[in-house]
């Protein structure tokens, strides 16, 4: 199971990139979400639906992140923790790179606590953990 989490995870990385590039794969996206999930930051708990309104919003996703001139996000490393036979936690370390208005370059690492569940022979997503994004954007000039 670890090496299909990593797997998981590249696809994951490989789809971002690409929608960066302007080669969206929503359908991907999707499929790598539960039916609902929890997103949890420092400002709160949001609870999603994979539906309608969910692929609706990734294409205006990808175009925020390719706005704020993100060049690349790469992984790192992960850690793995089985907490059963279907469940997993993945501590994913990601490193990204942006390009300011006036042509710096700025590196970001950071890492992000994903939930999974192993069903029906998919990985799915049902919660993710991360920091202040939108702060570490501002405060690196990209917002």
């Amino acid at each position: 199971m670890i090496a299909a989490i990593k797997e998981f995870f590249n696809q994951y990385e490989q789809r971002f990139n690409d929608a960066l590039a302007g080669r969206e794969d929503i359908d991907g996206t999707v499929n790598s979400f539960a039916e609902c999930f929890i997103e949890a930051n420092t400002n709160g708990v949001m609870c999603g639906a994979n539906n309608d309104e969910f692929r609706k919003n990734i294409p205006k996703g990808n175009a925020f992140y390719k706005n704020i001139r993100t060049k690349l996000m790469k992984i790192k490393d992960i850690e793995i923790t089985s907490l059963n036979d279907t469940h997993y936690i993945a501590k994913v370390y990601w490193h990204s790179e942006y390009e300011r208005k006036d042509n710096t370059e700025v590196n970001i690492d950071f890492d992000v606590i994903y939930l999974l569940q192993y069903r029906d022979q998919h990985l799915k997503i049902f919660a993710y953990i991360t920091g202040d994004e939108q702060a570490e954007l501002q405060k690196n000039g990209l917002i």
